[in-house]
C-alpha cells in the first residue's frame, strides 16, 4: 500500500476549474486502479498551512540560538509546530500530486507557503562543502497545471515546482499541462479531453 499525498492548489470548484477538473479525473482513474493505497488530500487555500513570517522566522532562529521549543512563545509554538507536521506529512508520503493553475506567470501564494514546508535545511537537504545536497530518496511526483495560455513548460510556475522538488532530490517527476483554453476558448473542451486523456493514462502507472 502506497501513501499518496495531494496537494490541491486551486481555491474555486471543480465546475470553474480547468485545475481542478484534472486532479478530479487523476483521483478517480487512481483510487480504480490501486484500491488499497491511502490517499490524503491537503488544500492550501481552506487547511491550516502556515505562511513563513515574524513569529516562525524569530521561532527558527531562537533554535539556532540554542533555545527549545518550550522556549517559544504559543504564536510561534502553533505556527512552528504545524509547519512541522506539513513538513513530516510530505515525508511520510511515498507519492505526491500537486494541482494548481497558472496566475500571473507563477503559482499560488498560498501553494508557495506549502512548498516552503518542504525545503527544510537537515530534514528534505543538507549542505554540504559541495553545496547543497537533497536528502529526499525513492518519492514519485506528478504536477498538474492549467494555463490559459501555451507555454509549453516555458513558464515559471512549472519550472520552479520543478526546481525544488529537483532541489530536495524528488527527480522522478511527471508534469501534465492543461493549457491555451484561455488563448482558444472555442477549443476548451477538446483541450480539456486531451488533457483528461493524458492524466488518464498518467494515473494508470503512477
Amino acid at each position: 500500500m502506497a501513501n499518496v499525498l495531494i496537494i490541491k492548489g486551486h481555491p474555486l470548484t471543480s465546475e470553474e476549474s480547468f485545475t481542478l477538473k484534472g486532479l478530479d479525473k487523476f483521483i478517480e482513474v487512481y483510487k480504480a486502479a490501486n484500491p488499497s493505497d491511502e490517499l490524503t488530500i491537503l488544500d492550501v487555500f481552506n487547511d491550516n498551512v502556515p505562511e513563513l513570517d515574524a513569529d516562525i522566522i524569530s521561532g527558527f532562529n531562537a533554535f539556532g540560538q540554542g533555545k527549545e521549543f518550550g522556549d517559544l512563545t504559543p504564536a510561534q509554538q502553533a505556527k512552528i509546530g504545524r509547519f512541522g507536521e506539513l513538513t513530516e506529512q510530505f515525508l511520510a508520503a511515498d507519492k505526491v500530486v500537486i494541482a494548481n493553475p497558472l496566475w500571473n506567470m507563477q503559482i499560488p501564494t498560498r501553494l508557495k507557503a506549502w512548498i516552503d514546508t518542504i525545503n527544510v535545511a537537515g530534514k528534505t537537504f543538507k549542505y554540504t562543502a559541495e553545496g547543497p545536497v537533497g536528502l529526499v530518496e525513492g518519492k514519485k511526483a506528478l504536477h498538474i497545471q492549467a494555463n490559459g495560455g501555451v507555454y509549453g513548460g516555458e513558464e515559471f510556475a512549472s519550472q520552479y515546482v520543478e526546481g525544488i522538488l529537483a532541489f530536495i532530490g524528488v527527480t522522478d517527476l511527471q508534469s501534465v499541462f492543461i493549457e491555451g483554453h484561455a488563448y482558444a476558448p472555442e477549443k476548451s473542451q477538446e483541450i480539456l479531453d486531451a488533457a483528461l486523456d493524458t492524466i488518464e493514462t498518467v494515473a494508470k502507472a503512477f
